[in-house]
């Protein structure tokens, strides 16, 4: 019986047997093919690796335009040489620091503190005046005012009389040359026996002086507007720029509508 039962048995197991040797077969095939799903530990492992090396990359990766890279390419005419602080009240260190046009918009300021209506032109020819004065008791100009913004130089006989020359020419009578420097005695001789008001540094000073606390402050914000230290083209009335010689030597100042204009200016030297 026993033979029986095994006889009857042997095939079923040997086909058992073969289908299962062939799932084994597959499964071993297919191992490299398939991957478990990743848990959520290993995601974040993976995602902390990716944020590494992109940090490290944008380190190694030069700046974008516009930041700090792009600050440092700026043209060596457009940078400040120093840092400059308006002063909080007038001296002659005030004088001495602005340009032309804003030592002209003090004394235009100054006038118009004084009542008279005032009239200038900002660049250009002017005809040997820099500011026209008006009155309301009287038709036209009264008087005229020449500036001159020189450090050092002191104001000749010569200006004085080219200035004579404009007053006659416009019929007037009353006339006020103003500089931050000084006259020499010819240049005051002849300004006192031809009605003109000559007024120096100290005079401009004394007579600042003399104005409300108030009014002070406000010459003093007009002397400061912008870029105050930075002279102005007197033919195209824009800003001029710091140059640097091609073949070397010292900056100067000098037009950006180069070369149609050639204006230029020697630069101070820093004390």
């Amino acid at each position: 019986m026993f033979k029986t039962l095994s006889g009857a048995l042997r095939t079923p197991g040997l086909m058992a047997l073969g289908i299962g040797l062939v799932l084994l077969g597959i499964r071993f095939a297919l191992k490299d093919k398939i991957e478990p799903a990743p848990s959520l530990l290993d995601f974040a492992a993976k995602r902390q690796a990716s944020t590494s090396r992109q940090s490290a990359f944008d380190k190694a990766r030069p700046p974008a335009p516009g930041g700090t890279a792009a600050e440092d390419r700026r043209e060596p005419f457009s940078r400040p040489t120093s840092i400059r602080r308006p002063a909080t009240k007038w001296s002659p260190a005030v004088f001495a620091a602005i340009e032309w046009r804003r030592f002209e918009a003090v004394c235009e300021t100054l006038f118009a503190q004084a009542g008279f209506a005032t009239r200038s032109q900002s660049h250009g020819a002017d005809g040997g005046v820099d500011i026209w004065l008006h009155s309301a008791n009287a038709e036209g100009p009264v008087a005229v005012v020449q500036c001159k913004h020189w450090n050092g130089k002191a104001v000749t006989v010569k200006e004085i009389r080219e200035f004579f020359g404009v007053m006659a020419s416009h019929q007037l009578k009353r006339g006020t040359y103003a500089t931050t420097s000084t006259y020499t005695a010819d240049a005051q001789k002849f300004a006192k026996d031809n009605g003109i008001n000559a007024l120096d540094g100290a005079a401009l000073l004394s007579l600042i002086a003399k104005r409300t606390p108030e009014q002070q402050q406000a010459l003093l914000d007009v002397a400061h507007e912008g870029e105050y230290w930075r002279p102005t083209c007197a033919s195209c009335g824009i800003k001029l720029v710091e140059r640097t010689p091609a073949k070397g030597g010292a900056g100067f100042w000098g037009c950006s509508n180069y070369p149609r204009c050639k204006t230029r200016m020697q630069m101070a030297v820093a004390a």
